[in-house]
């Protein structure tokens, strides 16, 4: 029960109808189709003219109910972020399926569309993360321009989370919300996103359709460069792995503090270095004034298998 209906002691449905917050049936699904038409017509064009790909994007539907119970009803293989608009609506939710956030990162990455597969349900990695933001920023731009709220303002999206490590916003109200639903695909790899708003934005919203088409922003950089730059800026922890000679159990199970196991290789030593389990350069060890240190001699991976790793 939310605060104004204990306070009139009335039924937060009927409140809600009476002060605006809830909608019939007929009208939420109307809004919300037109929602789906303004995302199906222009949000391939933004793909399309900044990363080159072509994204599929179609209009599933919409359910209604309580804010909360319609984010958990989503799932847990989402990336989400709250988000406000000015002059529109101040609390509204963005999420989007995993697996399209996955499946984008490796066509920028230079994977071809038709060899990605289905990935697996995992939640996202901090690189993916930062290019949830910018569909997310896309998302938001293409709403802003559907619903014309006074002022122009952009849409302020907070940085998207993994689901399971969402943070409601400070004093979010469970208020009668609509979510609308959308797939998006690359390939035979196909997601979905969706927008979770209250119904009180909603009812207020005359939704239209942008004149422009195809038109990308003066200025802006390739997905592709903005994510490898975003890699090759990441701090990553490398292990190093030498090998030491083989002993017999019984002589593990009686080694002490104090006691010398030798390396393996009798001259120069050899140390595989890896990150994330995966291995990267062969080096020599050696020393440098009073620190050990290592020297690469070999490389195990190209650049791009690195890249490609790293990001996941």
């Amino acid at each position: 029960m939310t605060v104004a209906s204990a306070k009139y002691g009335m039924n937060p449905a009927l409140l809600a109808k009476l002060t605006g917050g809830l909608g019939d049936q007929k009208s939420i699904a109307r809004l919300c189709a037109e929602f789906g038409q303004l995302y199906t017509e222009f949000l391939p064009d933004v793909f399309k003219s900044e990363t080159g790909l072509n994204v599929k994007v179609g209009y599933t539907g919409c359910e209604t109910g309580l804010m909360t119970d319609l984010i958990t009803d989503l799932g847990d293989d989402i990336v989400i972020a709250n988000a406000s608009l000015r002059n529109w609506c101040p609390h509204y939710v963005l999420t989007c399926g995993n697996n399209f956030i996955i499946t984008l990162m490796e066509n920028l990455l230079g994977a071809s569309p038709d060899a990605i597969e289905e990935p697996i349900e995992r939640p996202l990695s901090r690189i993916e993360l930062d290019l949830a933001t910018m569909v997310f920023d896309k998302i938001g731009s293409v709403l802003r321009s559907g619903v014309n709220a006074p002022g122009g303002f952009e849409a302020t999206i907070q940085r998207p989370r993994n689901a399971e490590d969402r943070v409601s916003p400070a004093g979010e109200a469970d208020d009668f919300a609509a979510a609308f639903k959308m797939t998006i695909g690359i390939g035979s790899v196909v997601g979905e996103f969706a927008l979770v708003v209250p119904q009180k934005a909603l009812l207020k919203t005359n939704v239209t359709l942008p004149k422009s088409r195809n038109q990308a922003p003066k200025g802006q950089k390739d997905w592709g460069d903005q994510i490898g730059e975003q890699v090759r800026r990441s701090h990553v922890t490398l292990q190093a792995r030498i090998r030491l000679d083989s002993l017999t159990l019984r002589t593990i199970s009686k080694l002490a503090v104090g006691d010398v196991i030798p390396f393996h290789d009798k001259e120069d030593v050899q140390v595989d270095i890896s990150a994330n389990g995966k291995d990267m350069y062969v080096c020599e060890l050696g020393k440098a004034g009073a620190n050990y240190m290592v020297r690469v001699t070999d490389n195990v991976s190209t650049e791009d298998e690195i890249l490609r790793h790293l990001m996941g």
